[in-house]
């Protein structure tokens, strides 16, 4: 037990002001509106008034991925009508895949033909048997994938019917699409082709760069548009 002290005036007042304190706070507290005096610690902010802690937390980054939501949204509507298709390009598809691996065949026999025969184990006649194949097969590669790569597959227009889309092949015999302006393409008439003909080019005043395209094998899907671009 501690000793008693003598009480005076001065202790006596001392006490009862820091009585009154302590039951000021204790009942502010249990009223639920405790305030903290000082610096308020690193990391925590006062509330705004009229604002959430949830409103305050996504008020700054919130805004641009709404607006990259917003521009992907507007991109995708962007919608492209077919108007031109070919359905024969899957088969020049396969066929210039089949080149490719024709190709690679041959390319890979040639090395250990070319052993064999240093090794005098078979004549000069399969040699040059194998190498004749191997140029004949690149030389066809060569003029079909030229040959394909200027085939169009499809068609498309947008919907202000200001820009063409035109797919296809390239080398390896997968799709390739170009955007051009339909105010750079010539019309069937420009071209000096009829409508009629089996083959048409597809010409632009821009590029020398020349594509085929046949409304024999191929199927206007779109004759209105198709006009649009090409005249009647």
């Amino acid at each position: 037990m501690f000793p008693s002290l003598p009480l005076t005036p001065s202790s006596v007042m001392m006490r009862s002001v820091l009585l009154r304190r302590f039951t000021s706070n204790i009942l502010s507290c249990s009223r639920g509106s405790c305030r903290l005096t000082g610096r308020i610690t690193h990391g925590v902010q006062p509330h705004s008034p009229g604002q959430t802690p949830i409103q305050q937390s996504f008020r700054g980054p919130l805004i641009p991925k709404i607006t990259a939501l917003v521009g992907y949204s507007d991109s995708s509507a962007n919608k492209y009508t077919m108007i031109y298709t070919l359905p024969h390009i899957k088969l020049l598809r396969a066929v210039s895949r089949l080149k490719l691996l024709q190709t690679a065949i041959t390319g890979v026999i040639l090395p250990p033909v070319y052993i064999l025969y240093l090794q005098g184990d078979i004549p000069l006649s399969l040699v040059s048997y194998a190498t004749g194949l191997a140029l004949f097969a690149a030389v066809m590669l060569y003029t079909a994938s030229h040959f394909f790569r200027r085939i169009v597959g499809m068609m498309y227009l947008d919907p202000s019917q200001t820009t063409l889309k035109v797919s296809h092949l390239t080398f390896w015999g997968r799709r390739h699409d170009i955007y051009l302006p339909v105010s750079d393409v010539m019309t069937i008439g420009d071209t000096g082709d009829s409508v009629n003909e089996t083959i048409v080019k597809l010409k632009r005043f821009s590029s020398p760069q020349t594509l085929y395209f046949s409304t024999h094998f191929g199927r206007v899907v779109d004759k209105q548009a198709f006009e649009k671009v090409f005249g009647t």
